[in-house]
């Protein structure tokens, strides 16, 4: 790792930016700003969604292809007071170092390096932790037309991610009746228990063979030990690897319905993102083989994962989306992550080499 890099990189892991904390989020903006600035020879244009700072860098009129890192953590704020960023041999760790403030180092050193820019935007946004609500219609606008997305989100020991699962979020609500849980229970309408009924359901949607998980996550109900409990909500998270098992499941989520006689049973659809399917990126992963095999670099791996990006987003656009060029390391979201600092140099020649091969092509369709 170069010197400039390693402080880059130290500068935006101390930045501390949660998601939730949009004054955070903008103080590590504009850090980003500052370094971006000095490594691409101008300023951002500073971009407001929904309360939210976001960064764009325009080289050229018309977009070719997207550069496209976020700048939000999972970390909340005081997390560097226990953990601050270190370095010890070649592993930096710090909260958000791996996921993905390595990789914003890696794109802006990779867009520094190229001969001619023009047509190469960079998009550095706040929320995208958080589902992207704010920074979507940024990233819709600059993909129109664009030939290729390039998403910095962290490698998978190593692998670029060639396809990732759809996302989305529910909440179950549960209505019932409260009553004192010694004197009268027969009297309520004990919401946790058909809480436990939905948790079942939902979970029996799951489809291993398909690639389809259902996990109920946050279960919450009641108000104390002696009540019987009169509302109840259940958090399902779900992974899917097509369009088609995404909307199997979303259906037969909004047919659920209620078991414990009296009871009402609400389901909203929060955060939903489509899956990054293997079409839309196997002829820029083609691309990015030959950029590595130029720069004499070992063969590349792509790899299919579940967790969900951008990448997922503007691949629905029908723009041509491959992901997982950010950094190498380990333990996303994850206590003592890590990204390599020998390998950032490496993959950021990777990148400004693929972006240069993308930019010289009429278009990857």
């Amino acid at each position: 790792m170069t010197a400039p890099q390693a402080e880059e990189l130290a500068a935006l892991v101390s930045a501390e930016s949660p998601s939730d904390d949009l004054q955070a989020t903008a103080a590590c903006a504009r850090v980003a700003a500052q370094i971006g600035t000095a490594r691409l020879g101008r300023p951002p244009e500073e971009l407001q969604s929904a309360g939210r700072l976001h960064l764009r860098w325009r080289f050229g009129a018309q977009c070719r292809v997207l550069l496209l890192g976020h700048l939000d953590t999972v970390w909340p704020l005081g997390t560097l007071g226990r953990w601050p960023f270190d370095v010890e041999g070649d592993r930096a760790t710090g909260p958000g170092v791996f996921d993905m403030k390595a990789g914003v180092v890696q794109l802006l050193a990779a867009a520094s390096m190229l001969d001619d820019p023009d047509g190469a935007w960079v998009l550095l946004t706040s929320d995208e932790e958080v589902g992207s609500a704010a920074a979507q219609p940024l990233i819709a606008d600059a993909v129109r037309g664009a030939a290729a997305v390039l998403v910095f989100e962290p490698s998978a020991d190593g692998a670029l991610k060639t396809a990732r699962k759809g996302v989305a979020q529910y909440t179950v609500r549960v209505t019932g009746r409260a009553a004192h849980a010694g004197l009268e229970p027969e009297r309520g309408v004990n919401a946790a228990v058909e809480a436990a009924h939905q948790v079942l359901s939902a979970a029996a949607l799951a489809d291993p063979a398909a690639g389809t998980t259902v996990t109920p996550t946050v279960v919450s109900a009641g108000t104390a030990a002696n009540v019987v409990p009169s509302a109840a909500t259940v958090a399902v998270d779900v992974r899917t690897a097509t369009l088609a098992e995404q909307e199997r499941v979303s259906q037969a989520l909004r047919g659920l319905g209620p078991v414990v006689p009296g009871a009402a049973v609400e389901v909203i659809q929060g955060m939903r993102v489509p899956p990054l399917q293997a079409e839309s990126s196997r002829e820029l992963f083609a691309l990015a083989g030959q950029a590595a095999a130029d720069l004499g670099l070992p063969p590349l791996r792509g790899v299919a994962v579940g967790g969900g990006s951008d990448g997922n987003f503007t691949a629905a656009l029908g723009v041509p989306t491959l992901d997982g060029l950010g950094a190498v390391g380990g333990n996303a979201h994850a206590e003592g992550e890590w990204a390599s600092l020998a390998a950032m140099p490496q993959r950021a020649a990777l990148a400004a080499r693929l972006i240069g091969l993308i930019l010289r092509r009429r278009g990857v369709n």
